[in-house]
């Protein structure tokens, strides 16, 4: 199965500095996924969890990563990037496959 999504280099960085410094089990995997939709559009999830029936489960830069079967095809093509600004500070998931709207 294809791997649909791509981790950059300070998303997987920051990841790994996580699960370093956090106490994540090791029993817990990444887990990526989606949200809603409908009006407000598609919110995407980031965490950690252990693995569920329906999961498929990648390996990403050395990173174990989760995703739901049925989120699968709403992530494909998606880039998990960190932004690590003076305004902000996070995970962001980015289309390069998409064109960026400019906003007039």
């Amino acid at each position: 199965m294809l791997i649909p999504i791509n981790i950059t280099e300070k998303a997987e960085k920051e990841i790994k500095n996580i699960i370093n410094t956090k106490n994540i089990p090791k029993d817990y995997f990444l887990r990526v996924g989606v949200k809603g939709g409908g009006c407000g559009g598609m919110s995407y999830l980031l965490g950690f969890d252990k693995p569920k029936d329906g999961d498929e489960q990648f390996e990403i830069s050395g990173i174990s990563v989760l995703i739901e079967k049925k989120h699968y095809m709403f992530l494909m093509g998606m880039e998990v990037d960190f932004y690590e600004g003076n305004d902000a500070r996070g995970f962001t998931f980015v289309n390069p496959d998409l064109p960026k709207r400019h906003d007039q």
